[in-house]
C-alpha cells in the first residue's frame, strides 16, 4: 500500500469561500420553515394529548352518568312499585270511604228529614197567637172569595173584609197594622166594584109577570086608558055646566056645551092609528093568549137565568121580551110604557160583576207570616 501524501493541517480553520446572495436567503426560509414545522409538531403533540385527556375525562363522565343513570332507573323502579302498592291500598280505602260517605249521607238524609218534621212540629206547637189570627183570616178570605165566585156577589166577600178589619182592630198589634189598612184598602175596592142585586132583579121581573094580563094589545077592540084621557074633560065639562046651570043661563051656552060633549064622543067612533108592524094588528084574539104566555116564559126564563149566574142568557131573554112588547102591546098604554122602561133597565142591569180579589190583604199576611201557609 502507498502512503497518500497530505496536505499539512493548518492550524487555523480555512475560510468559508463566499456565499451568493440568493443562497443565504433560501436558507433562511428553510430554516424558518423547519421551525415552523417543529412548532407545529409540538402543538399538534400539545393538541393530541390534550385530546386524550379529554376524551378520558369524558369516558369517566360517562361512565359515572350510567352508574347515575343506573342508580336513578333502580330507584324510580322501587318508588313505582311502591307507587303500585300504595295506589291499590289507596284504591281499597277510597272503596271504604265511598262506603262509609254513602251510609254517611243517607243518615244526614234521614236526619234532615226528621229536622224538618221536627222544626214543622216545633213550628205548629210554638206558633204565636197572632199567626193563628192571621191563618184565620185567610182561610175566611179564600171561602169569601169562592162564594163570591159562585154567586156572583161581593157580599160575602165585603163581610170577610169587615169581620177581619174589625177582628184586627180588637187585637191592637203594631205588626198586624199593614194587614188591617189593606184589608181597609180591599173593602173600599171591593165596595167601589159593585155587584148584581139578583133578588131584587127577580122581584122585578116578576112584577112585570104579574102585568102581562093587563098590558093592552095593539089588536085589541075598545079604548084604551090613554085614548079615553081625551074624552074625559069634555064629559066632566059637560057634567059641571050640568051642576052649575043656574036659573036664567042662556041656552046657547048650553046648546054650545052639548055640541061639545056630542062632538067628543063622535070622535071615538073612528080612531085614526099608526101601526109600525102590521101583523101586531092583524093578531086574532085567540092568539093574545099564547103571546101573553109566550112573553111570561120569557121572562121566567130570564128569572131563572139571573139565579142560576147566566147574564148573557137573561139579557137575551130579556131583549127577545122587550122585542115582544113593543111589536104587539099597545105603546100608547102607560102601563106598556112603564114594562118596556122596567124591561130595558133589567136588560142593563143584568151583567156579570168580577169580583174584585183581596190580593193586599193576603199579600200582607204572606209578609207579615214569611210565606209560610
Amino acid at each position: 500500500m502507498t502512503d497518500v501524501a497530505t496536505a499539512p493541517e493548518s492550524p487555523l480553520p480555512a475560510a468559508p469561500p463566499p456565499e451568493p446572495p440568493g443562497a443565504a436567503r433560501s436558507r433562511t426560509w428553510a430554516d424558518a420553515i423547519a421551525v415552523i414545522r417543529r412548532a407545529l409538531g409540538w402543538v399538534t403533540l400539545a393538541l393530541a394529548v390534550a385530546a386524550l385527556g379529554w376524551a378520558y375525562q369524558l369516558q369517566q363522565r360517562l361512565r359515572q352518568a350510567e352508574e347515575s343513570f343506573a342508580r336513578r332507573e333502580q330507584q324510580a323502579l322501587q318508588q313505582i312499585v311502591e307507587a303500585r302498592t300504595l295506589a291499590r291500598q289507596a284504591e281499597s280505602t277510597a272503596r271504604d270511604m265511598a262506603a262509609k260517605i254513602a251510609l254517611l249521607e243517607a243518615r244526614v238524609g234521614e236526619s234532615a228529614l226528621q229536622r224538618t218534621q221536627l222544626e214543622d212540629l216545633m213550628q205548629a206547637l210554638t206558633r204565636s197567637r197572632d199567626e193563628n189570627v192571621l191563618f184565620d183570616i185567610d182561610a175566611a178570605l179564600r171561602v169569601a172569595q169562592q162564594q163570591a165566585a159562585l154567586t156572583g156577589s161581593v157580599e160575602p166577600l165585603v163581610s170577610a173584609l169587615r169581620q177581619t178589619e174589625e177582628r184586627l182592630s180588637r187585637t191592637r198589634q203594631p205588626r198586624l197594622e199593614r194587614v188591617r189598612r189593606a184589608a181597609l184598602e180591599d173593602l173600599d175596592r171591593v165596595r167601589a166594584a159593585g155587584s148584581v142585586d139578583v133578588t131584587t132583579l127577580t122581584l122585578r121581573l116578576d112584577e112585570v109577570a104579574r102585568q102581562i094580563d093587563d098590558l093592552p094589545l095593539v089588536s085589541a077592540h075598545g079604548p084604551s086608558a090613554a085614548r079615553e084621557a081625551p074624552a074625559a074633560p069634555a064629559r066632566r065639562a059637560a057634567s059641571s055646566a050640568g051642576d052649575d046651570a043656574v036659573p036664567g043661563a042662556s041656552w046657547v051656552d048650553g046648546m054650545r056645551q052639548l055640541a061639545g060633549v056630542v062632538w067628543a064622543e063622535a070622535r071615538q067612533l073612528v080612531r085614526v092609528t099608526r101601526i109600525a108592524y102590521p101583523e101586531a094588528a092583524l093578531l086574532a084574539p085567540d092568539q093574545a093568549l099564547f103571546l101573553r104566555e109566550n112573553l111570561r116564559l120569557r121572562l121566567l126564563n130570564a128569572r131563572l137565568s139571573l139565579l142560576s149566574r147566566q147574564f148573557d142568557a137573561a139579557q137575551s131573554d130579556l131583549r127577545q121580551a122587550q122585542a115582544l112588547l113593543d111589536k104587539y102591546f099597545d105603546r100608547t098604554s102607560r102601563r106598556v110604557v112603564a114594562a118596556s122602561e122596567l124591561l130595558r133597565q133589567l136588560t142593563t142591569q143584568s151583567r156579570a160583576v168580577t169580583a174584585p180579589r183581596p190580593d193586599s190583604t193576603l199579600s200582607a199576611i204572606a209578609a207579615v207570616t214569611g210565606g209560610t201557609r
